[in-house]
């Protein structure tokens, strides 16, 4: 079954290059393109590259040793899979011609058919089609990536590969859909995500709450850090990496650009100092390790709100995240839930608080100007997005699980998955 399974993988990645060989292309620009936002939307999309190796070091550092490489490769092969997924057919699904506002056509841009160089005004007026499309690969590879950390050391690498082709495309792909194109519902309601509380955050979260419950817990929950040095190089690399996140979202070198990164700074230091003295003051040690949970939380509460709130704004949101999901992590280690480095804590509640302190915020539209429809449909869509992506996530488990069984053995897990899954080990 196994050597079948890699055989067909292989043919379908041969039909793959035969047919987008053929209909690849990125016609002439045509278009007035800035040379000033498209050198910073270049960096902007290397940058959020960046971030997946980041996270990689990020979580490698918070496990067990026995399944260290496991577990950063979880994170690094996404880079590859999303990437040839993307180009065939992901980015059609998020950006191509819209189906009730929920998702869009695969054949719009199959294989990139019509990316052109030159920019297209329904998405961004100054800067090429194609880096666009570039830019958003970078977020649908960091997304599965973030899941991990919720079952790692007892998934099978094969079925974690398979899950993750199955959520881009069934869960991301829909959410980027009605939250960014011109057509989705989300949008259309007036939900504002800057750059990816909901369709990245949230729904990784939930999505890694959902595998944490379907797989079970470990064998042995330990909560011993193999490498604090690592986490801390991740979170340097994943603040540095978000500024691209973030301030990228502007699509351009301009004023929201800016707002955007100084409000991304602020409310990770805010969140981290937040985190250190909360620990504090119920007698836990001032981490390392807290102050790097704490420094990501508030980049992920700040990442829906970045463009549209002000610098103070930002303060308060990243203290209420680290205050959030500093309890809501301590309320996990004392549940059944395994969720190993507690992704839905961080990435799912930071996320949800992220996007209704938007609805509250926001310039012009927030509660706290006297509106209340933005608020009432972020809430709405709060609902939606929960019940769509746990659930969702919850039967892809279960198919891949039928397909290719999710969890490895229990001598497999006891040698650790970095012997079991890949015969490397960090000596």
């Amino acid at each position: 079954m196994g050597r079948k399974s890699n055989f067909i993988v292989l043919a379908l990645l041969v039909i793959v290059i035969l047919v987008c060989g053929t209909e690849y292309q990125v016609l002439e620009s045509t278009g007035t393109i800035d040379k000033g936002d498209t050198a910073w939307m270049i960096v902007a999309t290397a940058l959020v590259f960046l971030m997946t190796p980041g996270l990689a070091f990020f979580y490698g550092g918070m496990v067990n040793k026995k399944s260290i490489i496991s577990t950063m490769l979880q994170s690094f092969v996404a880079l590859g899979v999303i990437s040839v997924l993307w180009v065939v057919f992901g980015f059609s699904l998020a950006f191509g011609d819209s189906f009730y506002g929920i998702i869009g056509d695969p054949r719009t841009f199959f294989c990139f058919k019509d990316v052109m160089a030159s920019p297209n005004p329904d998405f961004a007026e100054t800067i090429p089609f194609l880096l666009f499309a570039l830019f958003q690969l970078k977020f649908a590879i960091i997304t599965p990536a973030l899941i991990t950390g919720s079952f790692a050391e007892r998934i099978r690498f094969r079925s974690y590969i398979l899950f993750m082709v199955l959520f881009s495309v069934v869960i991301y792909s829909p959410l980027a859909h009605m939250t960014w194109h011109p057509d989705g519902l989300l949008r259309n309601w007036g939900v504002l995500d800057f750059a990816g509380g909901t369709v990245v955050h949230m729904s990784a979260g939930l999505a890694a709450l959902a595998g944490a419950i379907y797989l079970g817990k470990r064998k042995e929950r330990i909560e011993r850090p193999a490498n604090i040095p690592y986490v801390i190089l991740g979170t340097g690399l994943l603040w540095f990496g978000w500024f691209g996140f973030n301030a990228g979202s502007a699509l351009g070198a301009n004023a929201d650009a800016v707002i955007a990164f100084s409000n991304t700074n602020i409310a990770s230091a805010t969140s981290m100092i937040t985190w250190l003295f909360f620990d504090r003051f119920y007698n836990r040690k001032m981490s390392s390790l807290g102050a790097c949970i704490g420094a990501i939380v508030g980049l992920v509460a700040i990442t829906p709100a970045a463009g549209f709130v002000s610098l103070g704004q930002s303060v308060f949101i990243g203290f209420v995240a680290a205050i959030v999901s500093n309890i809501a992590i301590q309320l996990n280690k004392r549940s059944q839930i395994d969720d190993t480095l507690d992704v839905f804590p961080s990435h799912g509640v930071g996320g949800i608080v992220g996007m209704l302190l938007t609805g509250v915020l926001a310039k012009d539209v927030g509660l706290i100007y006297g509106e209340t429809q933005t608020f009432w449909y972020h809430l709405l869509a709060l609902v939606i997005v929960a019940v769509f992506t746990f659930f969702g996530s919850w039967i892809l488990f279960k198919i891949v699980d039928i397909m290719i069984p999710l969890r490895v053995r229990p001598d497999q897990e006891e040698r650790g998955l970095d012997l079991s899954q890949h015969g490397e080990n960090v000596e």
